[in-house]
C-alpha cells in the first residue's frame, strides 16, 4: 500500500508518534457506556491502530479523502461498512448509530469549530469526545470566564460537557508539521440534558453578546431585551466574557421574563 499524500485544503497533519497516538486512544474513559466510537479522519490509521485493539469498542472511521479511504480498506478489510467515505459535518449521526457514541481524532484544524457545533447538535448521543486541536482552539473550549480566551464556544460546551485540557502536543510529530502547538482534550456529558431556561435564546444571548464583545450586554443585547423593565439587571452592565454559564443561564430567564 502506498502512503497517503497529507492533503494542504483537507487541513490534513497527519501524527506520526505512536506513543501520543496511543495516550490519546487511552484517554478515552468510557464512563457513560457507550461501545460505540467514531474516528474522524483517521488519514493512514495511526490512532486506528490503538482504538481496534479495544475490543469492547465498536470502532468506525470516517475519512472524506478518497486515497486515504482506500488505503484503509487494504489495512483494515474486516471494518466493512463500518470504514465510511463521507463528510463528518454532514453525517446523520441518528441513521448511523443506535445509542450512545464517542468522538475521537486528530481533527482537521480548519474545521475544528465546526466539528464542535456538530457535537453539540448531537449531544443527546456523543457522550465523550477525545481530540487533537489547534492549541488556540483548545485553550477556547476550557477557558473560563474573566479571561481572552473566553467565548462562544467556551460557554456553549461547557453548558453541556465537562471540558478538560489534557496535553500540548509539538509540531515535530507531524507529517507536514503544522505552524502552531497542537492540544489534545476531552469533553465528557456533564448530565444536564435540557438547561434552566429557553435554550434557543440562551444561544441568541450568548452569541448576540460575544458578537460585540467589547460593549456591555446593556449595548450588545439591545435587539433582545426590553430596556425599561431590565434597568436594574446587573449582568447587563458587564462584558460577555464575565459572565460563567450559570450566570448567562439566569440573563436569560430575565430577559424571557421581561418579554411577558
Amino acid at each position: 500500500m502506498s502512503l497517503v499524500r497529507a492533503k494542504k485544503h483537507l487541513g490534513q497533519h497527519f501524527l506520526t508518534d505512536k506513543n501520543i497516538a496511543e495516550k490519546i486512544v487511552n484517554s478515552l474513559q468510557g464512563i457513560s457506556g457507550y461501545k460505540q466510537v467514531l474516528e474522524v479522519g483517521p488519514g493512514m490509521g495511526v490512532l486506528s491502530d490503538f482504538l481496534l485493539k479495544k475490543e469492547s469498542f465498536q470502532t468506525y472511521l470516517i475519512d472524506l479523502d478518497n486515497e486515504s479511504i482506500s488505503y484503509l480498506e487494504g489495512k483494515y478489510p474486516q471494518l466493512g461498512e463500518k470504514l465510511i467515505n463521507g463528510d463528518f459535518l454532514k453525517l446523520d449521526f441518528k441513521a448511523n448509530f443506535n445509542g450512545p457514541l464517542a468522538i475521537i481524532g486528530n481533527f482537521p484544524y480548519n474545521i475544528s469549530s465546526q466539528i464542535l457545533f456538530k457535537v453539540l447538535d448531537n449531544r443527546d448521543q456523543v457522550t465523550e469526545v477525545v481530540g487533537m486541536f489547534q492549541k488556540e482552539v483548545a485553550e477556547r473550549c476550557t477557558a473560563k470566564a474573566g479571561s481572552k480566551e473566553y467565548g462562544i464556544l467556551s460557554v456553549f460546551l461547557q453548558a453541556y460537557y465537562q471540558v478538560e485540557y489534557l496535553f500540548t502536543v509539538k509540531a515535530g510529530v507531524f507529517n507536514p508539521p503544522p505552524k502552531v502547538l497542537s492540544a489534545v482534550i476531552r469533553l465528557t456529558r456533564n448530565g444536564v440534558t435540557t438547561l434552566s431556561c429557553d435554550e434557543k435564546l440562551f444561544w441568541q444571548v450568548v452569541k448576540a453578546g460575544f458578537n460585540q464583545r467589547r460593549k456591555t450586554l446593556r449595548n450588545a443585547l439591545s435587539a433582545l431585551i426590553n430596556k425599561e423593565k431590565m434597568a436594574d439587571n446587573a449582568f447587563l452592565e458587564l462584558r460577555a466574557e464575565r459572565l460563567t454559564v450559570n450566570d448567562f443561564i439566569e440573563l436569560t430567564n430575565a430577559i424571557e421574563l421581561a418579554r411577558k
